[in-house]
């Protein structure tokens, strides 16, 4: 690996989403839109939202982040730019870190707009810092950026890479805690949601809007940061130079 190519590469994915702003609306408009439009959908409903929102916060970016990455990712393989690109002394860890690090300051810039959006103008309180909460969004964005790269590596087609969001995102969605405390599950699912990312990016929300520290409020942003990081290194060990 070489910081210089990962820079390099994380360099070239910010121009060209520089010139993408349908990308650039949907990570860092959309989020805030959807905050926005459930705030307002339970404005009657005193409490609903502060317990909910947060939980948003963890679920929004995360989506946002994997459907923008993988299609982008297997863009680059399908128009032959990886191709070219591994002619170089480019590799491929170079390569996705280089994505992650670039996708990775959109996902902050996503997190400080969404965050303040949904405290400053939803009216969303928490007990715990606001720099906690916008941690915890930046890693869920980034672990829906690691798995976008690595659904990537398996697709053909933009279409492809969508489906795969009923494998990898919708059952985290449905088993992470977000409709159901996890502990009230049948003790199946909720052994299963145990496994999954998106239950400890929920817990930490969780934790900071309970005011939480210590253990309680690092242990589930870590396990989150190693799902992210395990993503990455198999998405390194499995990118293809284009598809067949």
């Amino acid at each position: 690996m070489s910081a210089v190519r990962m820079f390099a590469t994380a360099g070239r994915v910010l121009r060209q989403l520089s010139h993408d702003p349908r990308s650039i609306g949907l990570m860092l408009v959309v989020p805030s839109l959807l905050v926005g439009l459930f705030a307002w959908l339970f404005v009657d409903q005193a409490g609903v939202f502060d317990r909910l929102g947060g939980p948003l916060l963890a679920l929004f970016p995360f989506v946002v982040m994997f459907v923008i990455t993988s299609v982008t990712t297997l863009r680059e393989r399908r128009s032959g730019t990886l191709e070219r690109l591994m002619t170089t002394p480019l590799a491929k860890p170079d390569f996705i870190i280089g994505y992650a690090l670039a996708f990775g300051l959109m996902a902050t810039l996503q997190a400080v707009v969404t965050v303040s959006y949904a405290v400053y103008v939803c009216g969303l309180e928490v007990d715990g810092a606001l720099w906690e909460l916008g941690l915890v969004a930046v890693v869920d964005a980034l672990l829906g950026t690691a798995l976008g790269l690595l659904a990537s590596a398996f697709a053909r087609t933009e279409f492809q890479a969508v489906q795969f969001m009923p494998v990898l995102v919708f059952p985290q969605m449905i088993l992470g805690g977000l409709f159901m405390p996890r502990d009230q599950m049948p003790e199946v699912l909720y052994a299963i949601s145990d496994w999954l990312p998106l239950s400890y990016a929920i817990d930490a929300v969780a934790a900071v809007r309970d005011g939480d520290e210590g253990w309680d409020l690092w242990h589930p942003i870590l396990v989150v940061a190693a799902f992210a990081v395990g993503a990455l290194v198999l998405a390194s060990l499995t990118l293809r130079r284009r598809t067949p």
